[in-house]
């Protein structure tokens, strides 16, 4: 190769750093393309607490990860004349791009087979209202088709109770219809169509938090990165939200973030080192003791990170990458030395407080001033008898807890205060249109009871 004249040649190590970038990031040259909405200050029906902060967190994680968003920025409590010049300068935007991915959270609606997103000013009287005043998701479907675009994503986090029920309407009792996806399409509902999904009880939904921490992590293809979302939301919610996924076969592989180069790839780029006795760095030194590995899972467990069993690898990933990302680490999801050292060093989080509950048994307990979570949990479980009761709320420090209860739903909510906790999870359990009561309530110290 002849450099030209007056240039020196690159560097050895610049060059294999250049060579390297190039093996692990083959998607780094995508166009990618997002809209992300997120709707919550409804004016004529309940409004919703997390949309607002899940589009927020999925415009910052989408951003990092390469995607130019719609307006720069997610788009918030829209109209419906806003919502459709949004999609349509949407649909303008992705043409000729490569990845084409619209996300939506806040209301939405089935009427007679279809769904509908509902915008903030919505205020349908009748059925007939519905094509006028919200938006249909096959218009999202249409802006994307012959674009040109490689792959297509669409994500709803809209699947909560119908709010407009008591209007007879003819949608289902609430959830979203299963919808076909188009060539190239993937459509991921926050829940089983039909089904409803939770808006979440610590300022994002289930399904939006899972969302943002596993497309994250390296080297899953999108249908691997949108099964274990499916995984962490159906854990996270004990079996009472499962995430769906309707897709047409997909030309070729698609990562968010590109698998991590091996070993022998590295080794062909690697330059030799003098410095043999330098210590590796901890953040990629990988633990693989067994006895560090059950450490690292209940150390994290102790800060509400919470890992599947060791025996369920990716369950770690995506509680250490959770870590990682409030720790400003890269989230690779590795357990590493790195990542137990950082939480060794961690102050001790306590008091602790838990309520615990077993829909099934209808069983619950609560405790407080516990010195660590598994304390905490394990004294709330105690009430419970032959009962696991799987659903848990533990909090610590300064934070309450409470659990709300109706004869058709419940809400477990942890805020700063007992009284904002109280209100917190009464709105949460409302949802469904019934009376509910408050239980139980606590802080971690054992006040507010």
């Amino acid at each position: 190769m002849r450099w030209p004249v007056n240039c020196r040649p690159p560097g050895l190590a610049a060059l294999g750093a250049l060579l390297l970038a190039l093996i692990v990031s083959p998607a780094a040259a995508e166009k990618r393309i997002a809209l992300v909405v997120g709707n919550t200050a409804y004016q004529n029906i309940a409004r919703l607490d997390n949309p607002s902060n899940d589009a927020k967190l999925m415009a910052e994680t989408l951003s990092s990860l390469g995607f130019a968003l719609i307006g720069g920025r997610a788009q918030l409590d829209l109209d419906k004349q806003t919502l459709d010049a949004a999609v349509q300068n949407f649909g303008r935007h992705i043409q000729g791009a490569d990845v084409a991915l619209f996300y939506y959270a806040g209301h939405g609606v089935q009427v007679s087979g279809s769904n509908y997103l509902v915008p903030v000013g919505a205020n349908p009287t009748r059925e007939a209202d519905v094509d006028f005043q919200m938006v249909d998701v096959n218009l999202v479907l249409r802006q994307m088709r012959g674009s040109g675009t490689r792959l297509n994503m669409v994500i709803l986090d809209a699947c909560r109770n119908n709010p407009f029920g008591a209007r007879g309407l003819r949608a289902s009792d609430g959830g979203l219809a299963q919808m076909r996806a188009p060539e190239g399409t993937l459509i991921s509902y926050a829940t089983q169509p039909g089904s409803v999904a939770q808006d979440g009880s610590d300022g994002h939904s289930p399904y939006t938090r899972a969302l943002a921490a596993t497309i994250r992590l390296a080297g899953l293809d999108i249908f691997q990165t949108f099964n274990q979302v499916g995984l962490a939301v159906k854990r996270q919610t004990g079996g009472a939200q499962q995430p769906w996924v309707s897709s047409s076969p997909i030309d070729g592989t698609f990562y968010f973030v590109a698998p991590v180069a091996t070993a022998s790839q590295q080794a062909a780029v690697a330059l030799p080192l003098a410095s043999k006795t330098l210590r590796p760095d901890p953040d990629w030194v990988p633990i693989k003791d067994a006895v560090l590995l059950r450490e690292l899972s209940d150390r994290l467990y102790e800060r509400n990170f919470d890992p599947e069993p060791l025996d369920s690898k990716n369950g770690m990933k995506v509680a250490i990458a959770r870590f990682q990302e409030k720790s400003s680490m890269t989230p690779t999801g590795e357990a590493t030395e790195g990542v137990l050292a950082r939480l060794r060093k961690m102050e001790d989080l306590k008091p602790w407080g838990s309520i615990v509950y077993g829909p099934d048994s209808d069983k619950w307990g609560i405790s407080w001033n516990h010195a660590s979570r598994r304390a905490a949990v394990d004294d709330a479980r105690s009430n419970c008898g032959a009962s696991k009761c799987p659903a848990e709320l533990s909090f610590y420090g300064t934070h309450c807890g409470a659990f709300a209860i109706s004869g058709e739903s419940w809400s477990l909510v942890a805020r700063d205060t007992v009284q904002r906790a109280k209100e917190a999870a009464l709105d949460e359990c409302g949802k469904t249109g019934k009376s509910c009561r408050i239980i139980g309530a606590a802080c971690a110290d054992g006040s507010g009871r």
